[in-house]
Order: structure tokens, then sequence, then C-alpha cells
């Protein structure tokens, strides 16, 4: 391992338990503001400044984005937990083990869920705000699925490999 892969794995754990703490504060807060949303007058149109004349589905579109925001950090936070448990593997010096395969797996299963949910807040807001217009189509997420994806199957394949040996000696 070269000293810039250490370096960036001594940080790894402690960014991940950081980014754990903060996608946790973040679900709490727009879990109050959908709570809140309910028992505030006037709301969005007084707290937002909307003119529910031209835009009457805004609340409506507005609750169902934070009600996708809180799947979305539920995803991030299994996604967190995985990784930082492939960290600590790595860590210990034994990556390639086939949980660590199963973890990519689920991961690239949770990027996925998380791009169709972006899909899904964009459709929301095309169909509250401006009706036949969708946008913010990127291929980087899909490049990024399918190379983590394939990541889960080197695991796997490195993890039989090493069965395979260890049989052997």
């Amino acid at each position: 391992m070269n000293r810039t892969s250490a370096r960036a794995l001594a940080v790894a754990r402690p960014v991940i338990q950081v980014l754990t703490v903060l996608n946790i504060l973040y679900a709490v807060c727009i879990a109050l503001l959908l709570g809140w949303s309910f028992f505030m007058e006037g709301w969005p149109e007084r707290a937002l400044g909307f003119d529910l004349s031209k835009y009457p589905l805004v609340p409506l579109g507005l609750r169902a984005i934070v009600v996708v925001g809180l799947i979305g950090a539920a995803i991030v936070h299994t996604i967190l937990r995985r990784l930082l448990a492939i960290v600590d593997t790595v860590r210990g010096g034994d990556p390639f083990i086939v949980e660590n395969a199963r973890r990519l797996d689920a991961i690239a299963w949770s990027v996925l869920a998380l791009e169709v949910l972006r899909l899904v807040v964009v459709a929301i807001a095309a169909a509250v705000w401006e009706p036949g217009r969708l946008g913010g189509f990127s291929f980087a997420p899909w490049l990024a699925v399918l190379m983590l994806f394939v990541l889960s199957g080197v695991f796997a394949h490195g993890a039989r490999m090493r069965a395979d040996l260890e049989g052997t000696v």
C-alpha cells in the first residue's frame, strides 16, 4: 500500500463516522420540518413566498420531497454502515472476504435506489412547478452503480481465490 492510500485509509473511518452523524442530523431536521409543516399556518406560501394560486400543488409536492429525503437519508445510513465495515476489514488486512462482496453489492443497489429517488424528486418538482419539464439526467451515478457491481464481483472472485489458496496449503 502506498503512502497516499495509507493516509486515505487512516482518514476514512473518522470521515465516515462524521458523515453518519451529519446524515442522522439531516434526517432529524427534515423530519421536524415535515412535522412542522402541518402546524405552521400559511405554509409554505408564508415561509417560502410561493403564490399558491399559481402553484396550488406546492404544499403536497414539498412534503413529498421531504419524505423522499427521509427515505434517502435511511439509504445513505445503510451505505455508510456498510462502507465503515469494509474500511475496517481493509484496515485489518483482510478485505477479500465474501461479506465485503455482499456489502459492495448492497451499496450498489443502494446507490441505484438513491438515483431513482433523485429522479422521483425531479418528477415531483416538474409536476408541481414546471409541468412537462424534466431535466437533470447524469450518467455519472449510473456509471458509479455499474462500477460498484463490478467491484463487488472482483471482491467475490478474490474471496473465492483466497479460499482456494487456503485449501491447497
